[in-house]
């Protein structure tokens, strides 16, 4: 492997070195060339901008077929395929002004088409217009996006929800590579920082066909940070203020390119005090502080392309389990706490063959947690450490039909350290095939794919047989078909139907399979099952979308059967003053899903109206509810959009009024829940000083100070509320 991996980095740059090259010039309708437009083949990692003549210049490129993308604010961005079979090759592009710019190439999809062309709706947004919104993590951000929800710990720890499924049924991707970092446990974030990511795509739905196990809910993918323009060295810094936690977030980032070679590396410190609730008091030991580190090299030549990341990334969290007791602004955390270290190293590349390709990717991380009850001697230590590796070959297209086929795996270890064990020390292995096509005819698109996988547990026993802690040795073995099916048309020429079956699996994970003890912040006693089947489901998806120059509407639902779905129930019994829950399985359903419009009046051309609707009810086949469901939520924002002279761009103004509603249709264990409004205001744009750019941004979020507790906070069943109102100044320029 190591010497496949030094020959795939180096050694191809000697092989057909031809030397094509695209260029041409971009202008408007009115034959005026336009500065500044961004011309890009992301996958080649290659961008440049148009020079003031409206002209630019690619070269180094294979002899194939190429996706180029032209976008630059307030014109429709194009995107054209081309064959680059001659030396130099000529492209002249005119845009016309739009509103509804963005036709996204979405890289989580097999093919990578553009949203337009895509069968499956897949929800793409760019971190920088989630940091906009003022939210202090990641997490936060994402639960801005319809049908993505969080179950929160406070600020600090945020799991995802994708239509009321999370934890494990939720599959996360960073730099082509799936995160595993004990997904199971309840105060287990992402550990992923937003600085050094350019956009996110989500997938709602079964998404195994392309991700294997634990991708039956959906799929959060997350899209580095592009290189530097070819001959171009940048210096970026950014640096935002949180008034309720007098937290900070700095991050300085440095990238420089020639016309092969890409170099990339940031750095970013994140520090917050206790946060606020809306009375003034903080809640104790909710402070945290993060570190993160990324660095990547990249080199393409005409026949392959190869991109190196690593991602460092070290957490030091407060664990809150005394509610509003010491009120500080320090940033030291507490006991309990927990100090997390997790490093990702990812190699993606791509060879290029005359009428086919292979993607390649290999990735490995190690995921280090510890959690201390009341010393600096770790009670509970695992390490866990995952290889991945893809391969995906793109056949030779036939006529219009496009078909990957491709083999994925996994090798995984767990190990214990401390005196306590959650799970048992354990191996994992993954192993699975498929292929897949896509037919395009006229506005037509099909596509469709099978998949096998198997996935093996083993794991040791530990303790004494019958004692809290112990557990028995196992060594199961999984096996699941996959398929997906799906259609696409344009029932007039701004009218876009989409409709989609798959199906999903997950196998059970080492908690539900050997839990022998109280599980934390829960006080239940909880024994898992080792005889515990393959969760498998069946999804329909159905998307209707229209869109014009002013006017933007759409619908999406969905229907989700999942059979032998994984849960706690009570036994009846007890242990050390603790309810006894045993994981048994039940088939069940959910279903609803989001509407919304985007509504642009002309001749009000700096007026935008947005609105949306999201609903998910989950149900096991007894007819009880399921647990850890979102509550309704709609959200309205009216943007504003204006120009001051010479000295301030790209200026936003922005009023957006968020309701949540009623959760009362809850599992036996929960609680029902209030519903809430929050405003919030955000002001900003790119000011201009000298030859410098200053994009900045003030957010008011939960303005009106609302005093309000999330359905999906596991500080409910404490009765804390959620963070009160605070302030965000953020400002982002290039050194």
């Amino acid at each position: 492997m190591k010497k496949f991996i030094i020959a795939l980095f180096l050694g191809l740059s000697a092989i057909l070195q031809a030397q094509n090259s695209i260029s041409g010039t971009v202008t408007d309708l009115s034959n005026q060339p336009i500065k500044g437009v961004s011309v890009s083949l992301s996958e080649l990692h290659k961008e440049t901008t148009t020079d003031e003549n409206g002209k630019y210049l690619i070269s180094d490129l294979p002899n194939r077929n190429l996706r180029i993308t032209f976008a630059f604010l307030g014109f429709a961005t194009q995107n054209k395929t081309i064959r680059t079979a001659l030396k130099e090759n000529e492209l002249n592009i005119t845009l016309e002004e739009a509103i509804f710019q963005m036709d996204e190439v979405i890289v989580s999809t097999a093919f990578n088409k553009i949203q337009s062309q895509n069968v499956m709706k897949v929800e793409h947004e760019s971190i920088k217009n989630l940091q906009r919104k003022g939210t202090a993590t990641l997490i936060e951000g994402l639960a801005t996006i319809p049908g993505v929800s969080q179950v929160s710990t406070g600020t600090s720890i945020g799991k995802p929800v994708i239509r009321g499924l999370s934890g494990n049924r939720v599959l996360v991707y960073s730099q082509g590579v799936r995160i595993e970092n004990q997904q199971f446990g309840d105060e287990h974030g992402l550990g992923l920082n937003d600085s050094g990511i350019e956009s996110v795509e989500v997938i709602k739905g079964p998404a195994s066909l392309l991700y294997g196990s634990d991708a039956l809910g959906g799929v959060l993918y997350f899209n580095p940070e592009k290189f530097a323009n070819a001959n171009t060295f940048k210096a970026n810094f950014s640096q935002k203020y949180f008034a309720n936690t007098q937290g900070s977030n700095s991050s300085l980032g440095l990238k420089t390119s020639t016309d092969n070679w890409k170099f990339m590396t940031r750095g970013s410190y994140n520090t917050h005090s206790d946060y606020k609730i809306a009375n003034g008091d903080r809640v104790t030991n909710t402070r945290y502080n993060e570190t993160d580190f990324k660095t990547g090299v990249g080199y393409n030549n005409s026949s392959f392309s190869t991109v190196l990341r690593y991602n460092y990334n070290k957490l030091d969290l407060g664990i809150p389990e005394e509610g509003i007791e010491e009120q500080t602004t320090s940033k030291k955390t507490e006991f309990p706490k927990q100090g997390i270290f997790n490093h990702l190293l990812s190699l993606n590349s791509i060879l290029y063959f005359k009428n086919s390709k292979l993607d390649l990717d290999l990735g490995y991380i190690a995921n280090d947690r510890s959690e201390f009850e009341d010393s600096n001697e770790a009670a509970l230590h695992m390490k866990l450490k995952t290889f991945n590796y893809s391969a995906k070959y793109h056949l030779p297209k036939l006529g219009s039909i496009e078909t990957i086929v491709g083999l994925q795996g996994m090798h995984q270890t767990n190990r214990n350290s401390g005196e306590e064990y959650l799970i048992p020390d354990a191996v994992t292995n993954d192993f699975g095939v498929f292929g897949t096509a896509n037919y395009e005819w006229n506005t037509n698109v099909l596509q469709a794919g099978l998949r096998f996988d198997n996935r093996k547990i083993t794991t040791d026993a530990q303790g004494i047989a019958g004692e809290e802690g112990s557990f028995e040795a196992i060594n199961k073995s999984y096996d699941s078909f996959n398929a997906s099916l799906g259609y696409k048309t344009s029932l007039t020429d701004d009218l876009t139907l989409r409709l989609n079956v798959a199906s999903g699996f997950r196998a059970p994970n080492l908690a539900e399979l050997t839990s022998n003890g109280v599980h934390e912040g829960t006080n239940r006693y909880e024994v898992g099952n080792s005889d515990l089947k393959t969760e498998q489901n069946v999804q329909t998806d159905v998307n209707l979308e229209y869109k014009n120059s002013h006017f933007e509407f759409f619908v999406n639902g969905f229907y989700n059967h999942i059979n032998n779905y994984i849960y706690t129930s009570p036994t009846g019994e007890i242990i050390d003053s603790n309810l006894v829950f045993d994981y048994i399985q039940n088939n069940a359903k959910l279903y609803g899903g989001e509407i919304g419009l985007h509504f642009h009046p002309h001749p009000l051309d700096w007026l935008h109206f947005e609105t949306s609707f999201e609903t998910v009810t989950g149900e096991k086949e007894n007819g009880e509810y399921l647990p850890l469901i979102p509550a309704n939520n709609w959200d309205n924002t009216i943007r504003t959009e204006f120009k001051i002279k010479n000295w301030l761009e790209e200026g936003f103004a922005t009023l957006n009024v968020s309701s949540t509603f009623n959760q009362k249709n809850v599992s036996g264990f929960e609680t029902k829940s209030n519903g809430y409004t929050l405003v919030n205001l955000g002001l900003g744009g790119t000011f201009k000083l000298g030859k410098t750019l200053f994009d900045v941004n003030i957010n008011g979020n939960n303005l009106l100070d609302k005093k309000y507790i999330a359905h999906l906070s596991r500080l409910k069943t404490d009765g804390i509320p959620n963070i009160g109102r605070n302030i965000v100044l953020g400002i982002n320029f290039n050194l």
